[in-house]
Parts: C-alpha cells; structure tokens; sequence
C-alpha cells in the first residue's frame, strides 16, 4: 500500500484535501497498511485563515507544522522548501500530494522531486494567462514537474496536452473543493455578530477582495468600492476583509451605511452567507466556483481567470477591473436576470474517491 504526504497552507487547500482525507480514512478500513501524513506549511498561520477549518472540515491535526508563514515572496518559498525537505528525508512517502496554486504547492513540489519523490497535483492544468499572478508561476512551475494531473475540467486537460503532457499522466476526476461543499451544505451556519442578525435571504450581497490590482493602489480600492456601493441600490454588502485590504481600507477610510465589513469567516459560516446571498462580488477562484454550484450570481473583479468552466456552465462573469464596466452588470442582478448554474461535468461529490482510487492502483 501506498504511503502519502498530504501538503496544505493556505486557507482554500483545507477544503480541497479534507476530502482527499475522508477518502483515504475510509480506505484504510479495508487496507489498514494505507497511510498518510499531513503536513501544514504554515503559509496562512492565524486561527481565522487556516486554524478553525481543523474542526470545521474534520480534518485531524497535522502531523508536522513547517511555520513558514510571512516574509516575501521568495523568503516565503525559502523557507517552506527547507522545513519541508528534513520533513520528507525524516518521513519519506511514496507520492506527495499538493493542491492548488499557492506557495505552498510551488515550493513543496520543488522539495519533492529534487528527493525523486513522485508529485501528484490536485487541481492541474489550470491557467489563466496571466504571469503577474504569483499562482500561476506557481501553477506552471509545479505541472512542469508533476507525475499525476488531477484536473477539474476538460479546459485543463486540453491546457496540458497542448503542453505536451502524456495522456496516461491526465486524471479527469472534477473539483475535490465541491466534494467539500455537497459534504457540509446542510452544516452550514449563520455567524455570530450584530450585523448578521437583520439578513435577509436573497436581500443581502457578499463581497471579497484581496488581488493586488484592486486593493494596492488607494484611487482604485475606493472606485471600486464606490461603483458597488452605488450600484448595490442600499442593500447590505456583507465584507470580510483580507488582512492585506485591512490595512489599505484604513489609509483611505471609506465607509457606506450599507458597506458591513468583518473579520475573515470559518468556511461554516462564510458558505452560509454565500448560499443566502443575492449575489456574491469577488476576485477569488475558488468562490466562483461554489458560487456557481450554489447558483448564486457571481461577479468576478478581474481582467482573466483559471476558472472559465464557471463562466460557460456556472453562475460567473468576468467583468474585470474597471470600475465603470461594474454598472450593468449590477443592474442585471438587481432586475433578477442572471444566468442559472447548468451543472459542470464531473463536480458531483465524489472526486477525492476518484483520486485515491487512481493513486492506490498506481502505487500497490
């Protein structure tokens, strides 16, 4: 049986591996040699960004926790890679299994495959086109030595095999990030806190913002803003707010009577706002996609993405960076007019089973 190292450090890797965990668990019934470590990176390293999904996903507590939170960029990268090289010469695995994008997936392949260790990639192929993202540096590097693909849609695949990836390498599997959704839907709980007790289902809007082109430059961030505020027509526009925006929102100190921001969510709670939203306003990834799959309206502010299956078949739209483009599309909501969710292939629930499946056939 294979052994395996479950790479996570970032707040949406949670979500995508605690179903790769439940499988393996339920696996393990019938093959109690199947093992696995998981190792945290400590990319995110506060409670609210990566500590309360433990409990919330029913994920077991880390093996090992690299703390390689803060820092640049490259000190970032540094760090994980040598914390996460003595981990994997102390506890060598057959496979180590990373998702997503981030700097975590990046680093921690890099480790792997300099030790002969064999990478799956949880989540490759996918592109946006657009180097001045970190993720999608990190995205290339990490297929450009990845051993098993696991792609959540066909755009990915034809993305890797114009990239010259062999067939046999392709696992078409769907999106583990949904099987977390479908599992905990019914979990879903409304938060604490003044401002969440006179929401209205369908009455209220849900916005994130954390991408450097929106939130870095101060004439931008209060556009932005403005243009939502205005185009929201006085309905509450419930904001988590990133830590990064934190400190720009302060500099600028915009406030709107409707405009309620609070701290970053638990995944419980932050899904039980979108689920009951009018819309959701975002420049994240993974929030168009369980938008979609919610069929709640989604506004994407930025000018591409990796995830265009939610465009053609989900409830997104990619309006972009200008503020002055936001009107229309705003109005489309506000006159219920938006496109319904037509179901993308393969997001049903049960992806993390495909995985482990494909995996322990190809390492026993």
């Amino acid at each position: 049986m294979p052994t395996f190292t479950i790479v996570a450090g970032a707040r949406p890797n949670f979500m995508k591996i605690a179903p790769i965990i439940h499988a393996i668990q339920k696996n393990q019934i019938s093959n109690p040699k199947l093992n696995f470590r998981l190792v945290h990176t400590g990319q995110h390293y506060d409670k609210k960004m990566s500590g309360d999904f433990f409990e919330q996903l029913n994920i077991p507590l880390p093996d090992a926790n690299l703390g390689g939170g803060g820092g640049t960029q490259a000190e970032q990268t540094a760090a994980i890679m040598v914390a996460f090289e003595k981990e994997l010469i102390e506890n060598r695995p057959d496979i180590v299994l990373v998702v997503g994008d981030v700097t975590s997936t990046l680093a921690c392949s890099i480790a792997a495959k300099k030790l002969q260790i064999d990478v799956a990639h949880v989540e490759g192929g996918i592109r946006s086109g657009d180097l001045s993202m970190p993720e999608e540096i990190n995205r290339m590097v990490t297929d450009s030595i990845t051993d098993h693909f696991f792609t959540t849609s066909e755009i990915a695949n034809t993305n890797l095999r114009k990239s010259g990836v062999p067939e046999h390498k392709i696992h078409f599997v769907g999106n583990t990030m949904i099987d977390t959704l479908k599992a905990n839907m019914d979990r879903f709980r409304k938060p604490e806190g003044e401002i969440f007790e006179s929401l209205k289902a369908g009455n209220y809007f849900v916005m994130t913002m954390h991408r450097p082109a929106n939130v870095d430059q101060e004439h931008q961030l209060k556009a932005m803003i403005d243009a939502i505020v205005e185009g929201t027509e006085g309905l509450p526009i419930i904001f988590p707010v990133h830590p990064r925006t934190a400190k720009n929102l302060e500099l600028i100190g915009i406030k709107a009577e409707n405009l309620l921001m609070c701290e970053p969510l638990g995944y419980l709670e932050f899904n039980y706002l979108v689920k009951n939203a009018k819309a959701v306003i975002t420049d994240s990834g993974g929030i168009t996609e369980e938008a979609s799959v919610m069929n709640i309206p989604c506004i994407t502010l930025r000018d591409n993405t990796e995830r265009a299956e939610t465009i053609h078949l989900g409830t997104n739209e990619l309006v972009g960076t200008d503020p002055a483009k936001l009107k229309p599309y705003l109005e489309k909501i506000m006159k219920g007019s938006w496109k319904t969710y037509q179901g993308i292939p393969m997001w049903d629930g049960k992806t993390a089973e495909r995985i482990v499946e494909i995996l322990i056939k190809s390492y026993s």
